[in-house]
């Protein structure tokens, strides 16, 4: 509304100027000139006041210029504009300082990068972990500073869902895990991190799990032999030291197996990244344990549904024991009379390969943690069934060796379900 009157009034005021100036014209008789040179003259002042809006936007930390009418509204509103806009640039400007000041003060490397993958700007930080020099390297590729394969891999694909775990070859030689966020139109935040010592105790315990089962392995078969011989005679031995070999020897047995499962185990989180270069026949695999299992367990239903011939890369004998050990869970965990079925089917993109069983079932709440060594929803159970703990840690180290998922499904009294999913090769 107030840009309207400030229009109308300016017409009025340009109307009267010119109704006088004709009336003048027509006193000393030239009534058109003075129109025209009254319509030049405000057609002088306008430009004059545009050149004079020009110098101001060029200039604009000069003082703003003084006007009458419609040019001192529009001086005034662009003044108004000009100063939100400074107050907007200071508070972003200071939003920006204090982020830049918060990401510098980081352990971690912190590299912001435009949407073509140029540096806008990187902390101390990652100059020691990634070489980056700020503000030398402003502008730069990141692909042409980092020159490691695996990360212009990872920065092409543009899949940013799972970090990088990236080794420098430097001294010393370091590992590293980027992970990388988008933001805005198509620039990214890259965190940079030295995981280094973390990698080194994670091997130092692989390395410790496997020499200790290694070296246990020896005197547990000494002990292991010595029962079995004296239990062999168990006639020509006191009545009152019977049982308690027998008790020696099946927790010896149950040492051997644990320690079978922990070097499985160990080997399999040395080789879990490896190139799988078979191609797995899961159907065949299935069929073969199917007959395994029913000459273990004659007394149990064993259902096989194989609705699919999708063959898996992967390795014959890791797919063997992660199958073999939900099936022997599931068969542990149900009753005598309660079928286990075996499905190995397609859904979608995905092919999905099931075990089901129809037993006590778990509660929710344990379902996060089943996977982790040693985890056990009831002590008393898992030691009457003669479980280790340690085969569904298996499972998921063989899932994700073959870039599989697995998926827990349960309902208490009703019965579990075990998924690997395999998702096809692109």
């Amino acid at each position: 509304m107030k840009n309207s009157v400030s229009w109308l009034g300016e017409a009025r005021r340009i109307a009267l100027l010119l109704v006088f100036a004709g009336l003048l014209g027509w006193m000393m008789g030239k009534a058109v000139l003075f129109v025209a040179l009254t319509l030049l003259a405000l057609q002088l002042y306008w430009l004059l006041q545009l050149r004079r809006i020009q110098g101001w936007l060029r200039s604009p930390e000069t003082d703003a210029p003084e006007g009458v009418g419609i040019w001192g509204d529009i001086f005034d509103q662009i003044y108004s504009i000009q100063r939100r806009n400074l107050e907007a640039h200071t508070r972003l400007q200071s939003t920006v300082d204090y982020l830049h000041d918060s990401l510098a003060s980081m352990r971690d490397g912190a590299v912001m990068l435009d949407k073509n993958g140029a540096i806008e700007w990187s902390n101390e930080a990652a100059e020691t972990l990634l070489g980056l020099r700020y503000p030398a390297d402003k502008g730069q590729g990141i692909l042409n500073l980092v020159r490691a394969p695996e990360f212009h891999q990872y920065f092409l694909d543009a899949d940013f869902s799972e970090p990088l775990h990236l080794e420098v070859n430097s001294v010393p030689q370091r590992n590293l895990r980027i992970d990388t966020s988008c933001f805005g139109a198509g620039d990214r935040l890259m965190f940079v991190r030295d995981v280094t010592k973390i990698i080194r105790l994670e091997q130092m315990r692989r390395d410790f799990v496997g020499n200790v089962s290694h070296e246990l392995r020896t005197p547990l078969t000494v002990i292991s032999g010595y029962l079995g011989t004296m239990l062999a005679v168990q006639d020509t031995i006191d009545v009152r030291f019977r049982k308690p070999l027998q008790q020696m020897e099946q927790q010896a047995q149950r040492m051997e197996s644990l320690l079978k499962d922990l070097l499985w185990l160990s080997r399999l989180e040395n080789l879990e990244f490896s190139e799988k270069d078979q191609l797995v026949d899961v159907a065949g695999l299935l069929q073969e344990l199917a007959v395994e299992i029913r000459q273990a367990y004659p007394t149990r239903d064993i259902e096989l549904d194989l609705e699919t011939d999708y063959k898996v890369r992967g390795e014959h004998r890791e797919l063997y024991s992660a199958v073999s050990n939900l099936v022997q869970n599931a068969l542990k965990y149900s009753s005598e009379s309660s079928p286990v079925r075996i499905s190995w089917r397609r859904e979608g993109d995905d092919y999905l390969l099931a075990v089901i069983d129809q037993g006590v079932g778990i509660e929710a709440s344990h379902l996060p943690r089943l996977t982790e060594r040693f985890y056990r929803v009831d002590d008393s159970r898992s030691s009457a069934t003669g479980g280790t703990g340690l085969g569904l840690a298996i499972v998921k180290h063989i899932a994700a060796g073959h870039n599989a998922e697995l998926r827990i499904e349960s309902v208490v009294g009703l019965g579990s379900k075990f998924i690997l999913v395999f998702s096809p090769e692109t």
